[in-house]
C-alpha cells in the first residue's frame, strides 16, 4: 500500500512538471532575436502608439496567423464560444467580423491604482459610416483636437469606452479616462527607446507579448497557480527579473514558442535556467517509468515527449542585461492530447531540491 502511495505521488509530481512548462509556455504568452528584420515591418505603427508607461503589451498579427496551418489546427482544438447576441447585433450592422476583418491589433495594460486601464490600437476594414452611426445609438460624440471620440457605456455598467479613427483602417480605443494624453506624439525618452527594442527583437513574430516587471509579476502568478503547482523558488527568481516577453511564429503546422526572462543580474538568470532544466530532466524521466506508461495513453505520451524533446534552454548576455531563453515547439499532436482531461494537480512538497544543472544534458 505505502508503495502504491508513492508511485501515485510521483505520477502526480511528474503531472507537475509537465503542467508547469506548459504553463509557462502561456505566460503566456520571448524574445527570439533571429526573427528581428530591418525596415518597416507591419507591427511599427501600431506599437508606435504604445504608451512608455505600460506594465504590459500584446501584439497579435491576424493576417499572417491567418496564412498558418497551425491556426487552424488551433481553431479546431480551442472550444467554439456561444454566440453573443450583444456581438450579433453589433456585426450586423456595422458588418465588422473581428475573425475577417481584423488585421492585427496592439493591447496595452497600464496600472492605475487598483485599476487596469487598457489602450489599443487595431488595423482592418472598417466600414466608419456604419461604426460611428452604432456608436451613436447608445455613446456619445466629441470633437477634440481634430478627431471625432466616441463614448459608449461598456456592458451597460457605469464605466465607458472611448475610441477614435487614427485614419480609415485604425481605431484607437481605451476604458481610461485621458484618452488625449494616449493620443499624443510618441515619447523619445528612455522608456520609450527600452520598448521599442524588445519590440524590435520581436519583429518577426506575428503573436508577442512583452511584460515590464514594474510589480511582483512571480507573486502574482504564483497566486493564480493551482496549489500542487506553486514554486516559491521559481516565483522569487522571476520577481529579479526586469523584463519577460513571450513570442509564437508558426513554422507550418507547429508553433515555435520562445519565452525570456530579462535582468541586470547575471545570478537570477542563471538560477533560473538550472529550475528550467531541471524542470525538463524531471518531466523526460517522469515519461520513461514504467507505471506512467502504463497510465497515459501512447498518443498523450508522445506529444509531451515531442514537447520536452524539442525544448532548450539558453543565456543569452547584452552586456547590460543577462536573459534565460527556453523555446519548445507546439504541435498539433499536442493540441489533441490536451482534449483529454488534465492529470490531478500534484500535491508536492515545496521544499523539495530540484537536479543541479551539472547532470543535465541539453
Amino acid at each position: 500500500m505505502r508503495g502504491d502511495g508513492a508511485n501515485r505521488m510521483n505520477k502526480r509530481r511528474l503531472a507537475g512538471a509537465i503542467l508547469a512548462l506548459v504553463m509557462m509556455g502561456a505566460i503566456a504568452y520571448l524574445g527570439y532575436l533571429h526573427w528581428g528584420g530591418s525596415g518597416h515591418n507591419p507591427s511599427d505603427e501600431v506599437l508606435a502608439q504604445m504608451p512608455a508607461d505600460a506594465s504590459a503589451v500584446l501584439y497579435i498579427d491576424l493576417d499572417a496567423l491567418r496564412q498558418s496551418p497551425f491556426l487552424a489546427e488551433l481553431y479546431k482544438w480551442a472550444p467554439q464560444p456561444k454566440a453573443d447576441a450583444d456581438y450579433s447585433q453589433f456585426l450586423q450592422s456595422t458588418g465588422f467580423n473581428y475573425e475577417r476583418d481584423l488585421n492585427r491589433v496592439s493591447i496595452t495594460l497600464l496600472n492605475s491604482g487598483k485599476d487596469t486601464i487598457l489602450f489599443a490600437v487595431a488595423e482592418g476594414r472598417f466600414d466608419r459610416e456604419k461604426i460611428s452611426a452604432y456608436a451613436l445609438q447608445t455613446g456619445t460624440r466629441e470633437n477634440h483636437g481634430g478627431k471625432e471620440i466616441f463614448s459608449v457605456p461598456q456592458n451597460g455598467s457605469a464605466r465607458r469606452i472611448a475610441f477614435t479613427f487614427l485614419r480609415s483602417d485604425r481605431i484607437a480605443l481605451t476604458n481610461g479616462s485621458n484618452f488625449e494624453a494616449s493620443l499624443s506624439a510618441p515619447h523619445e525618452d528612455a522608456e520609450s527607446r527600452a520598448w521599442r527594442e524588445r519590440f524590435r527583437r520581436l519583429a518577426g513574430a506575428p503573436v508577442f507579448a512583452v511584460v515590464r516587471q514594474g510589480a511582483a509579476a512571480g507573486t502574482a502568478l504564483s497566486s493564480q497557480t493551482p496549489r500542487g503547482l506553486q514554486s516559491p523558488q521559481l516565483s522569487a527568481l522571476i520577481d529579479q527579473l526586469q523584463w519577460i516577453t513571450a513570442a509564437g511564429k508558426p513554422e507550418g503546422d507547429h508553433l515555435r514558442v520562445v519565452l525570456e526572462g530579462e535582468g541586470a543580474k547575471d545570478a537570477p538568470t542563471r538560477q533560473l535556467s538550472e529550475v528550467l532544466n531541471g524542470l525538463l530532466l524531471l518531466a523526460q524521466a517522469g515519461l520513461s517509468d514504467q507505471k506512467m506508461r502504463q497510465q497515459l495513453q501512447p498518443d498523450v505520451r508522445e506529444a509531451y515527449l515531442e514537447i520536452l524533446k524539442s525544448a532548450d534552454v539558453s543565456l543569452i548576455d547584452r552586456r547590460d542585461t543577462k536573459s534565460v531563453r527556453l523555446m519548445f515547439d507546439l504541435t498539433p499532436k499536442f493540441l489533441e492530447a490536451a482534449r483529454a482531461a488534465m492529470p490531478i494537480a500534484p500535491v508536492a512538497p515545496q521544499n523539495k531540491a530540484l537536479p543541479n544543472k551539472g547532470t543535465i544534458r541539453n
